[in-house]
């Protein structure tokens, strides 16, 4: 056993002195690499030898021997760098494993818990208690959640002499198809849209009572302004009265711009008072992005329409052939042609007839009696008026929307008088729409004014390259006649509606560009229509030369 112990000494000996020898290789040769005094003493023994060109060649030997020294460092350094971050990924992903998989966890007992409260709570949801728990989790998913009534501006909706409050216009939510669950639903329960079945209801022996109108454009007008001043203590000057009336006329969407506080909103509200027919006011929100936010949308969940005022206003309006208004506050504190796209679209169409909007992919039994195929016919005697700040916290109007809408400013408050106590008047949107039509008849712009504006096109074409549409003309062969009818000048309605609707595209160009043109812009539209006649556009051009 002696003999054994010192083979086995000897031969383990034998086998980790090869490591030292590898270690202690190493290690000496990092040494031996760094031995400074050795260096010297090599470089001593030398030294008396060397001449001059070969001292130059030892200095460029040691700078050589620190280069590669250094190399080799930030060689070892870079792979020992990339080691650890992988290395850190490594355990990162470990770790965000772990956590996937303890979320999924809690992710399954919430639903089981979900499950059994809804299993419970199913009769009074309006839910199918024969419902499974696959059915019930897709429709969860499909909606993203539980969604309840939209919240936002109440108002109120009159009817045969009975009002009615509606929850408010609220945000939205995806509208959705139901085609995949009506089985599962039974559509002759009760209806899906409670405000709209209330609203036919209400009109289910509602007849047309005669208005007896016989006022003209002109009396409109003094009426309108003198009841704003009498019972709203409300003043607006002859121009901006005509000016309102006159793009009413001329288009469905009404845009009234300017700083704060100078009555935007009011005006709105008091054309309604006026009509005897209160304003639907939408206070738009930052969070609106499609037209589920102004029409509502289908609860996947509790197969119910959130519907909003919006809707209901506009349904109700079907019925009459009174004057309806929707104020869209604040209009840009979302994008307009997001929000607003389809009703953009739709109000273009030459024929009231194809003004429909798709409420609903699909139909049921007992949806309400105006709301056909899902469809929602929007009337003619509903107009959108749309305020405006211009300030960091809105968005800017696109020229899509400002293309489709006549813009109005308001900027300064009007001036008090003593006015005529006038009362709200009974007024259908027929004959007010005759009136318009008559307008556009007697006083049809004249050839020497059109004269006018086509040289006016093609100064603006040649010089800024700005051309003015085929729906430009459109609407200003509306609102011309009816400002001139409602009292006004012609030459004055073509100035205000070229400053607001053409010139206005100038602040999308370079102005620094266009500067030395402006001028040349004045002479010719003074030349054209005569001395200070165009005043609106000039104040604007002058506007424009400033800020550039």
């Amino acid at each position: 056993m002696e003999t054994y112990g010192r083979f086995l000494f000897e031969f383990l000996h034998q086998f980790f002195s090869g490591f030292l020898e590898i270690f202690g290789g190493l290690w000496g040769g990092i040494l031996s690499i760094f031995n400074i005094p050795e260096y010297y003493y090599i470089i001593q023994h030398y030294a008396n030898d060397f001449k001059k060109s070969e001292w130059l060649l030892t200095g460029l030997a040691i700078i050589c021997m620190v280069v590669v020294i250094g190399a080799i460092a930030g060689i070892v350094a870079f792979f020992l760098k990339r080691h650890m971050r992988w290395r850190k990924k490594i355990l990162d992903q470990e770790e965000l494993l772990k956590q996937i998989d303890s979320l999924n966890e809690q992710v399954e007992g919430l639903v089981d818990e979900k499950m059994k409260l809804l299993s419970m709570k199913a009769p009074d949801l309006g839910i199918n208690p024969g419902l499974n728990s696959s059915s019930a989790t897709r429709n969860i998913s499909s909606s993203g959640s539980v969604v309840g009534v939209p919240t936002g501006v109440a108002g109120t909706l009159t009817a045969g002499g009975s009002s009615r409050v509606y929850a408010g216009l609220g945000g939205g939510g995806g509208g959705a198809n139901a085609e995949n669950d009506e089985e599962q639903i039974d559509p002759n329960s009760q209806s899906r849209f409670s405000k709209l079945s209330y609203i036919d209801q209400q009109f289910a022996k509602y007849k047309q009572k005669d208005y007896h109108n016989s006022f003209t454009l002109p009396e409109f007008c003094y009426m309108f302004r003198n009841f704003a001043a009498s019972k709203l203590k409300l003043y607006y000057s002859e121009k901006m009265i005509r000016l309102f009336v006159s793009a009413i006329a001329s288009t469905k969407l009404v845009i009234l711009q300017g700083i704060s506080g100078t009555g935007k909103t009011s005006i709105s509200l008091a054309w309604g008072n006026f009509v005897k027919h209160p304003s639907c006011v939408a206070s738009v929100q930052p969070s609106w992005r499609d037209r589920t936010d102004i029409f509502g949308y289908l609860n996947e969940f509790t197969k119910k329409f959130n519907e909003t005022d919006f809707l209901a206003y506009l349904y109700e309006a079907g019925y009459t052939d009174e004057i309806y208004t929707v104020i869209l506050d604040e209009m840009n504190l979302a994008r307009v042609e997001y929000y607003f796209a389809e009703m953009l679209s739709i109000l273009e169409m030459h024929s009231t007839k194809d003004w429909k909007i798709e409420v609903v992919q699909s139909s049921w039994p007992t949806d309400p009696k105006k709301l056909i195929r899902g469809k929602l016919q929007i009337p003619p005697n509903a107009w959108y008026i749309g305020t405006i700040n211009n300030d960091d916290s809105t968005f800017m109007v696109t020229d899509k929307v400002y293309d489709r809408a006549m813009p109005i400013d308001i900027n300064e408050k009007g001036i008090a008088f003593e006015p005529d106590q006038v009362d709200a008047i009974d007024v259908n949107y027929s004959y007010l729409n005759g009136l318009f039509d008559k307008a556009m008849s007697d006083y049809a712009i004249s050839p020497a004014t059109l004269k006018k504006i086509d040289d006016m096109d093609n100064y603006t074409i040649k010089h800024f390259r700005v051309a003015f549409g085929n729906r430009i003309v459109k609407h200003m062969r509306k609102f011309v006649p009816v400002y001139v009818g409602c009292g006004g000048d012609e030459i004055e309605a073509v100035d205000y509606f070229m400053a607001k609707k053409v010139l206005r595209k100038f602040e999308a160009l370079n102005l620094a560009l266009i500067r030395d043109e402006i001028d040349g812009y004045i002479e010719f539209l003074d030349k054209n229509f005569g001395k200070g006649k165009m005043n609106e556009c000039i104040e604007f051009l002058l506007r424009l030369k400033k800020m550039s």
